[in-house]
């Protein structure tokens, strides 16, 4: 579900950087979105570990954990490998070949004995 970048530089006390990518799709709205975090490891006063996620340079609650739609504010989002909301769109983008609308002929042909229509 997530791409992992690999390490990034360590910043302010902490032990390891990880960057991870994640596709939203929110079953309420239909509005999708893709984020990338960097989840910065660190060590507390006392010697428990813990993670903060930041995304575009602020800390945010983890995204795994009650993720909110960023349409309509809903809860029910699901959780995607990374590049799903692009791949689709990019599908509904593609050109459709769609036949011109329009009246159709269709040959007509009355039968013996039936009279034709004025």
């Amino acid at each position: 579900m997530t791409e992992i970048s690999g390490l990034s530089a360590l910043r302010a006390g902490a032990t390891a950087v990880v960057g991870e990518s994640y596709s939203f799709a929110c079953m309420r709205c239909g509005y999708g979105w893709e984020q990338s975090y960097e989840i910065e490891h660190h060590i507390d006063a006392d010697g428990h570990e813990f993670v903060m996620y930041v995304a575009d340079g602020r800390i945010v609650p983890s995204p795994l954990t009650r993720p909110t739609c960023r349409n309509c504010d809903g809860h029910v989002v699901r959780i995607l490998r990374p590049g799903r909301v692009a791949s689709a769109r990019n599908a509904a983008h593609r050109e459709r070949r769609v036949p011109p609308a329009g009246p159709v002929e269709a040959p007509w042909e009355p039968d013996e004995g039936t009279a034709p229509l004025p």
